[in-house]
């Protein structure tokens, strides 16, 4: 099995910065994509921003330019550096990664608990 789990959420006033954590441990032979999604009050969860193995990067148009996606392939963990923080950030963030237990096993996801981020207006 695989676990994620996320760290570095919390309350923040807009305009603010947080970087969130997530580190992978368990029974992993590749991680493909590692990604972050979110999902606000009453809203569906969204993609927020992936990064593959090899570092290419895709964003949400909504955060475009105020975060940063960024990942350790060797301690297979991957952090998100979020800036100028708005209220409509506010959401639960969840860590993804699509990985691979085993030479012949398929890509499989898994997620993190997820972490809150808050930021108050």
């Amino acid at each position: 099995q695989v676990q994620l789990v996320e760290s570095g959420g919390g309350l923040v006033q807009a305009g603010g910065s947080l970087r969130l954590s997530c580190a992978a441990s368990g029974s992993i032979f590749r991680i493909d994509v590692m990604a972050w999604y979110r999902q606000g009050p009453g809203k569906q969860r969204e993609l927020v921003a992936l990064i593959t193995s090899g570092g290419i990067r895709n964003y949400a148009d909504s955060v475009k330019g105020r975060f940063t996606i960024s990942r350790d392939n060797a301690k297979n963990t991957v952090d998100l550096q979020m800036n100028s923080l708005k209220p409509e950030d506010t959401a639960v963030y969840y860590c993804n990664a699509k990985v691979k237990t085993g030479t012949w096993s398929a890509l499989m996801d898994y997620w993190g608990k997820g972490t809150l981020v808050t930021a108050s207006s």
